[in-house]
């Protein structure tokens, strides 16, 4: 069954069951590879996109449900010029990643919860950040986000 939705703005047709994951679909069909499998339960964030602008777990949401609907990955937050978007910017400038695995997950959580809140408090920090990151970098993760709503310095090269 062909199912279409929009993918970073293209109108996309994906020939599929209707129960396959749409994280497979992203993958396997689209090639849009930097949308990460990590745990299939939605537990871990791995696999984190936009769907009609509210973060989502996509191992989880059967390709059905986003019939019609608008999808986000990481492939899709960069500019038009291909500048990157604030929050990968500053993810480079505070040097989050050790392994990366996690981290396209942890910029869709992030650029979400931007987007929904402007510049969130920790507290919110803590709450919309669920996604886990097995390298610890939960401390360079938080001075990112603040870092990309202005709340922190922008040279945060050697943050812990």
């Amino acid at each position: 069954m062909a199912i279409s939705f929009t993918v970073n703005g293209k109108q996309v047709s994906v020939e599929a069951e209707d129960d396959t994951p749409l994280l497979w679909a992203l993958r396997d069909d689209l090639g849009m590879t930097g949308t990460k499998f990590g745990c299939g339960i939605a537990a871990c964030g791995a696999c984190s996109v936009h769907v009609d602008g509210a973060i989502t777990r996509s191992c989880s949401v059967p390709l059905s449900e986003v019939a019609g609907k608008s999808v986000t990955t990481i492939e899709g937050i960069k500019g038009a010029d291909g500048t990157f978007h604030r929050v990968q910017q500053a993810w480079i400038d505070a040097q989050v990643p050790q392994c990366g695995y996690c981290q396209s997950g942890q910029i869709m959580a992030a650029v979400a919860l931007i987007d929904q809140v402007g510049s969130p408090s920790d507290a919110q920090i803590d709450e919309a950040m669920t996604n886990i990151c097995r390298c610890g970098t939960y401390p360079r993760i938080r001075k990112a986000i603040l870092a990309a709503t202005g709340q922190a310095a922008s040279n945060l090269q050697g943050a812990a």
